[in-house]
């Protein structure tokens, strides 16, 4: 949970105010069943009295209440009303606090004085008299009133509440006052009251849950464009390390299951201690003595969760593996669909992707299955609290120590308290996953790129490069590897002249035209552009001086213009119409209804290998760099458009530094300069004549492609 929490850090204001508004919410929720206890037990159970202060009192019923009271408690109880025209007295005192203060004084009076009236033998008009005579005195009324209390009255604090309102009742009676008025009066005061709590909750739901999805949603986005900007950074040596089906995975089901834990964790998880506590306390205040059921179902619920936790933590760990790898068979799957039929492979690939499809689901079964024993058994938990509650409270209420309103608010309050536990293990099903999530997110995010620009780069030394490239006895081994694939390399590429790669497959020479835009960086040894180490200078002035044309010919949905003018909007329509005219594109964008605005599929799945390379090549060429490479870019197009385009070229790229990698010597045959790898280091370099002439590795590739008029005439 801490791994998710920690990217909230930027909406500290957002998460302070959710804080705020579940607070809001909780207090409201937490105040609505005492108002049901209090409709319950004094609205219906007590005709709206609330307590033993009546608002107004007969002057005969006062005297006799300050009868049973201590000098100093009548005093207070005089001082809390005022005499009327009528002669009686009306309640002054309108802070709760005193109303109960007074209340305290004022019950035991009240039972007293209604057992004793309820006496034939005994008549307050007489103990009056006798005080006053001095027959008797206060101390001894006192201990007289005491006497009856405990033949007549009840230790029981709620029974003498009871009793008290119903002495404030026939009060009432006595004096003529609406008992029916009173009832409604207070039924309506309660009643709206509960309506304002239940606005005020609603709203603070709403607002907390509108501020929760705004910060999950801007948590996600963000991540996403970290995550993104990282991967943008990674070097082929960081990409190795991930599948596109991992990232792919990681940008989107990986977040996905951030955001919807972390809307969670904002409203519920956060929401459920506040409940949790206010519950526990309002409990305790309702002084029931029921107290141990809660930590009972507290302590059974625990334990459920823990168990449930301990089977099934281990495969939410293992699931999001389980979904990178259905990604990676779908995708395979999808990607290479036409080699699949060709192959007539159906049946095989559906049951690759069964059985990644089954491994994930038998995971997802378990955890499922697991997880659904929690609601039931909660429920049952729950259902067995409510009779626990029941059965003692029952009990409570037929000993007149509890009142029904109250055992109503204590199965209220601690439903809410299961609740919150509840949904703290509701969440706990989507924390392991989301924490696995986190943590394969930080994985890219925290992982260092191997290349980087230094802090002070040397660009301005190459503000008008003129593109010269030398290797200085460079090596190379991949990451990892055991041996080099470049060893010694040493050669220099001079602007105003072609200079060609050639040798048998896996010999290295991708990777070495690779090495120049630092998608890799060299093991040993340096490259330079006019003398200027390229690790010294930054990534993206090396990449401005560069016009590079991959092996595999990658095109972007668009239209053929924004994939000609990828390089940026520097890029004129003069431009790209010359570039599309040299790579030998015009042919078939001419063809085109809408020329350079028809539209390019996700791929460049809609035009032909040969039409994706010349517009990969356009592409190149349109912003007049200053070195460019081909990585065997001609090998789909037909030996005509090879000429073609190789002379246009020529012409284009004149004063350009060309560096071509070919499978064809027919491509490279006029080439200034000739370098044949074999195994990873320079077998021979030089001119096709000479290499003829020199290099045994280039005569095995000669002799494989041209006639031997060809070698004769190369040889002369």
């Amino acid at each position: 949970m801490f791994k998710v929490l920690k990217y909230l850090g930027e909406s500290k204001a957002a998460v302070a105010a959710i804080i705020i508004l579940l607070m809001l919410q909780a207090y409201c929720d937490l105040a609505l069943p005492q108002y049901t206890a209090d409709i319950v037990d004094v609205g219906i159970g007590q005709a709206g009295i609330e307590n033993a202060v009546p608002l107004t009192l007969r002057s005969e019923t006062m005297e006799n209440l300050a009868l049973f009271m201590t000098e100093q408690e009548a005093s207070a109880l005089e001082a809390a009303y005022t005499r009327n025209e009528e002669g009686n007295y009306d309640l002054i005192l309108e802070s709760e606090e005193e109303i109960g203060r007074l209340d305290k004084k004022m019950g035991i009076p009240m039972v007293i004085l209604s057992a004793v009236s309820a006496q034939e033998e005994v008549q307050l008009p007489t103990l009056k008299e006798m005080l006053k005579r001095g027959e008797l005195s206060r101390e001894q009324i006192l201990q007289y009133g005491e006497d009856v209390l405990e033949k007549y009255g009840s230790g029981s604090e709620s029974m003498t509440a009871q009793m008290a309102v119903a002495f404030v009742k026939a009060e009432y009676q006595a004096m003529g006052v609406d008992l029916a008025s009173v009832q409604t009066d207070y039924l309506l005061n309660k009643g709206s009251r509960m309506l304002l709590f239940t606005v005020i909750m609603m709203a603070a739901s709403i607002l907390a849950g509108l501020l929760a999805a705004r910060t999950s949603a801007k948590m996600s986005r963000d991540l996403r464009g970290q995550l993104f900007s990282r991967v943008i950074s990674f070097s082929d040596a960081e990409m190795d390390r991930f599948s596109t089906a991992s990232l792919i995975t990681r940008s989107t089901n990986d977040i996905q299951q951030m955001q919807m834990v972390m809307v969670m964790l904002l409203r519920m998880v956060l929401y459920a201690p506040i409940v949790g506590l206010g519950g526990v306390l309002k409990v305790l205040g309702t002084k029931t003595g029921m107290a141990w059921i809660i930590a009972v179902a507290v302590a059974a619920i625990m334990l459920l969760v823990g168990v449930l936790m301990w089977l099934a933590m281990p495969k939410f760990k293992v699931m999001q593996s389980l979904v990178d790898r259905l990604n990676l068979v779908s995708r395979e799957i999808l990607t290479g669909l036409s080699v699949i039929r060709a192959f007539s492979r159906e049946k095989f690939e559906e049951k690759r992707f069964d059985k990644a499809s089954r491994e994930l689901m038998k995971t997802q079964l378990f955890t499922s299955r697991v997880m659904t024993i929690m609601m039931p058994a909660m429920t049952l938990i729950m259902n067995l609290v409510t009779v626990m509650i029941l059965w003692f409270g029952a009990k409570g209420v037929d000993m007149g120590n509890l009142q029904v309103g109250d055992m109503l608010a204590f199965i209220t309050y601690t439903m809410q308290i299961v609740i919150s536990f509840l949904m703290l293990t509701m969440i706990s099903v989507m924390l392991p996953r989301a924490g696995v999530a986190a943590e394969r997110i930080e994985e890219v995010l925290e992982l260092e790129c191997s290349i980087r620009d230094q802090e002070e780069t040397e660009d301005e030394r190459v503000r008008d490069a003129r593109g010269e490239v030398r290797f200085e006895n460079v090596s190379f081994r991949y990451p990892g590897a055991e041996g080099n694939v470049l060893e010694n390399i040493d050669f220099t590429a001079c602007p105003g002249e072609t200079t060609a790669i050639i040798g048998s497959t896996g010999c290295g020479k991708s990777t070495l035209v690779r090495l120049i835009p630092r998608f890799y960086d060299v093991t040993e040894g340096r490259i330079t552009i006019d003398g200027v180490d390229i690790r010294s200078l930054s990534q993206h002035r090396l990449h401005e001086l560069l016009g590079y044309v991959p092996q595999k010919g990658v095109l972007f949905s668009g239209s053929i213009e924004s994939n000609i003018r990828f390089a940026g909007d520097f890029i004129t329509g003069e431009d790209m119409e010359e570039a599309a005219r040299i790579a030998q594109a015009m042919e078939f964008i001419d063809s085109k209804p809408k020329r350079f605005q028809e539209e390019i599929s996700q791929g460049g799945t809609n035009v032909s290998g040969g039409q994706k390379q010349r517009l990969s090549i356009a592409r190149a060429i349109a912003k007049h760099p200053r070195i460019c490479i081909f990585d065997d870019s001609f090998s789909a197009l037909d030996y005509r458009t090879d000429v073609i385009l190789r002379k246009a070229l020529n012409e284009k790229l004149s004063d350009a530094t060309v560096i071509i990698v070919a499978q064809r010597i027919s491509t490279i045959l006029h080439a200034d300069r000739i370098l044949v790898l074999d195994d990873g280091r320079i077998a021979g370099m030089g001119t096709h004549e000479e290499l003829l002439r020199s290099c045994a590795e280039y005569q095995e590739i000669a002799g494989s492609q041209l006639s031997e008029a060809e070698l004769k005439g190369g040889r002369a």
